[in-house]
């Protein structure tokens, strides 16, 4: 028996598109909705303040993707010039259970995060909605925006904000170059950044003391609120100011919850997830000025699905290393 291994490098050069990535991980969620996937809450530890190593299963039918992603975000890596984000992902034939495949996950999680916010955008965003504020630019960001390109055909501008400047101005000359038709606004602060924006993603750190929060009041009438940070970056009073709030996995964040260190201040009703939103089971955004929080955790069904994607690339163009199983 043999697996495929994917290094990092390996699964970039499949040149999987977000287009691609925001098909599959929409029609994830869709399947999650019908009630077609198998994914518990994930499982973590914590060896370090603020630091997290979280096992994430799942089986998807129909897609016939299932594994485990087994993934680490420590801050603290960032000052040592490491990633705040790695691990490797195994994906089992559902038929035998035994491995086929072992890939790096780091390109994947920011991928299929950026993706759940294009489809936290389509179902939610004004369709006219033009600009973007993003708090957090770093890999995360950039996916994010990525997506919202696909999805947000009017957008013109991106208003973004960073406790480093150097990470915000590394940012702008990144995505300028890559998307030539928006204006990118640097901002000195949060509220500036908020100001005047349709959709505001944040994308910091998952930290417990976040500098500054976003408070009640930054999130236009009409706007849309993505969180990729738990709610590290905004504050309780922010999120019940809004009249929707949605998740990527109702289970999964109460689970969390439970844990008392996040979500203890979210609205007590979740209106929600974006599976059935993508199923078509509950409605999306239903008047111009409502005001709509997603808290986006990220979703093994989201790893899986794409990891299914990755690897069919990789054996229709024999990438990757064959390694004795």
């Amino acid at each position: 028996m043999e697996i495929t291994y994917l290094s990092r490098s390996a699964v970039e050069s499949l040149g999987m598109t977000m287009a691609e990535v925001l098909e599959v991980v929409e029609n994830g969620f869709r399947l999650k909705g019908l009630g077609r996937t198998e994914m518990p809450p994930k499982p973590g530890i914590h060896p370090r303040a603020d630091c997290f190593i979280h096992a994430m299963p799942a089986y998807v039918r129909e897609v016939e993707a299932a594994g485990l992603k087994w993934v680490s975000g420590y801050p603290p890596n960032m000052a040592k010039g490491l990633p705040y984000i790695s691990g490797l992902l195994i994906l089992n034939d559902p038929e035998t259970g035994i491995p086929i495949a072992v890939m790096d996950c780091a390109w994947i999680t920011a991928m299929r995060t950026g993706a759940s916010v294009g489809i936290s955008a389509k179902y939610l965003a004004r369709a006219d909605s033009a600009v973007a504020g993003i708090i957090g630019c770093g890999v995360q960001a950039r996916a994010s925006l990525m997506a919202l390109v696909e999805t947000l055909p009017k957008l013109r501008e991106v208003r973004c904000h960073d406790l480093r400047p150097a990470a915000a101005d590394a940012f702008i000359r990144e995505m300028s170059a890559r998307f030539g038709r928006l204006k990118f606004t640097p901002c000195r602060s949060p509220a500036e950044m908020a100001l005047a924006a349709d959709v505001i993603v944040s994308a910091i750190p998952i930290v417990t003391q976040p500098q500054p929060p976003l408070d009640a009041g930054l999130l236009k009438s009409g706007g849309l609120a993505v969180s990729l940070d738990y709610d590290s970056a905004w504050t309780s009073a922010a999120m019940k100011q809004c009249g929707k709030f949605v998740t990527d996995d109702a289970g999964q964040l109460l689970s969390t919850r439970e844990h008392g260190v996040y979500f203890g201040g979210i609205p007590e009703k979740i209106y929600a997830d974006l599976g059935e939103l993508a199923a078509g089971l509950k409605k999306g955004r239903e008047s111009a000025t409502e005001r709509i929080f997603s808290m986006n955790m990220g979703i093994a069904v989201d790893d899986m699905v794409t990891a299914k994607a990755l690897y069919q690339k990789a054996l229709e163009r024999k990438a990757g290393v064959r390694l004795p199983l």
